[in-house]
């Protein structure tokens, strides 16, 4: 059954998505189910089933660009079934123009044909995943047979191709030509390409003069030496938005940063007395009582629009959790009326769903107010920045075994200090103070969470 894929829709305020990966090339089958691409946002990136089974018979956004919602991306069909209606209905080209683009080829004739005098471009019939890797392995594409639908050219002829023509290269050379920017396809030897051949073809000659003549036949100085330089890597569309948002953040909020140490032995007492009933940490304790502590300072947990507050009767705490590739902010909601299990079981939840790529946008989205927590990388105290739109964030920083005076004794306490950055349109020293207080009663006298 004939279908048009778009680009989905994953949450209510998302307008538009990169097509970042397509998991199968033009003329390739797809089963209803498997994953068809990839779509990344400004905050995740989505694997996306094929909604039927078929042949993925025209691509109609290329990988890395951006498109609306609901916008077709390709079609799945039969591979003898016509998609031109498809096509028309989707903004695509006419099927007319394919069975041109064939009857316009060539016939083969009988015998050998001449491979070294190929026809023009646009008489190639190549999928674009597989342009893209020969482009990439710098391939002449025009010399190879394609073995897809009306011939075309896919990625299994590609890289049956680039393995075919694979240069043979010793481990030891191959590194060594990465490290030195050697192209080994330059190299012109019957044979293998062994570490000497590199050396040879490599920059040494290109030694700054400031090195000494005597260091010259050093060939790990001379390494160094040639690897030494710049490199541009472009952001990744996470890491433009966390910096984008970082920039905003910095212009629109004027901040200031609390800190106040607090004894944690007590939490440190429940937590372990927890462990045989459910695994607790420290993170979920904060945030249950950062949001009970909320709801008696609202203008901590509010936003701004213009000149006015928009005070929330909901906490909805997002926490922040650094993946390979960036930072993301998952947030719990309505964590004022939970219980400390199941805001600890939600939690694991998403840190499980971040680390294998399953989120939804929802759970990103919604927060009213952040916790960020370094304490795991000893840190000892930071100005953590404001996620927009709220006013507010809160980091924690490393537990410390700390001699204090008690009742005229020395004694060791656990110590813990946190962070709160605050807007300070909405939030006054006075009362981000008042506010910091009542979360270490809390720390220090976890009891009253029963309250």
């Amino acid at each position: 059954m004939s279908c048009i894929e778009v680009m989905p829709k994953l949450g209510l305020t998302m307008v538009e998505g990169t097509l970042v990966n397509w998991h199968k090339s033009e003329g390739e089958k797809v089963e209803k189910g498997e994953i068809l691409f990839e779509v990344e946002t400004d905050k995740l990136t989505n694997e996306i089933e094929a909604k039927e089974s078929g042949i993925l018979r025209k691509i109609l956004v290329e990988e890395g660009e951006t498109v609306k919602c609901l916008v077709p991306v390709g079609i799945v069909a039969e591979g003898n079934e016509d998609i031109s209606q498809l096509l028309k209905q989707s903004g695509g080209e006419s099927g007319e123009n394919e069975k041109k683009e064939e009857e316009n080829r060539p016939e083969e004739k009988s015998g050998v044909k001449n491979i070294d005098t190929p026809k023009m471009e646009d008489r190639v019939k190549i999928s674009p995943l597989a342009k893209k890797i020969a482009l990439k392995n710098n391939v002449n594409y025009k010399l190879i047979k394609g073995t897809g639908p009306l011939n075309r050219i896919v990625k299994k002829d590609i890289e049956a191709y680039i393995e075919n023509n694979r240069i043979k290269v010793s481990p030891v050379a191959a590194k060594l030509a990465q490290e030195l920017n050697v192209d080994l396809t330059k190299i012109k030897k019957n044979g293998r390409i062994m570490k000497k051949d590199v050396l040879e073809v490599s920059e040494v000659a290109k030694v700054p003069e400031v090195v000494p003549k005597e260091k010259i036949e050093d060939k790990p100085v001379i390494q160094q030496l040639v690897k030494r330089g710049e490199k541009q890597v472009k952001m990744s569309a996470m890491r433009k938005v966390i910096a984008n948002r970082m920039k905003e953040s910095v212009s629109v909020s004027p901040t200031v940063t609390y800190n106040m140490t607090m004894d944690i032995s007590e939490l440190k007492r429940l937590k372990d007395s927890l462990k045989d009933i459910f695994k607790v940490t420290y993170t979920d304790l904060l945030i249950k009582i950062v949001s009970q502590v909320l709801k008696e300072f609202p203008l901590v947990n509010c936003s701004i629009k213009g000149d006015t507050f928009i005070l929330k009767n909901y906490v909805n705490m997002g926490v922040a959790v650094a993946l390979d590739d960036g930072l993301l902010v998952l947030v719990i909601k309505d964590c004022d009326i939970k219980g400390l299990k199941q805001i600890t079981t939600e939690f694991k939840d998403l840190v499980k769903r971040a680390k294998e790529n399953k989120l939804g946008l929802d759970d990103l989205e919604g927060g009213t107010f952040t916790i960020t927590n370094l304490g795991m990388f000893g840190i000892d105290t930071f100005s953590p920045i404001i996620n927009q739109p709220e006013v507010a964030i809160l980091g924690v920083n490393k537990i410390v075994q700390t001699p204090v005076v008690e009742n005229g004794e020395i004694v060791i306490r656990s110590l813990i200090s946190l962070s709160l950055t605050a807007d300070h349109r909405a939030i006054d020293g006075a009362y981000a103070a008042r506010f910091l207080q009542k979360v270490k009663q809390y720390v220090e006298k976890p009891g009253m969470l029963i309250l």
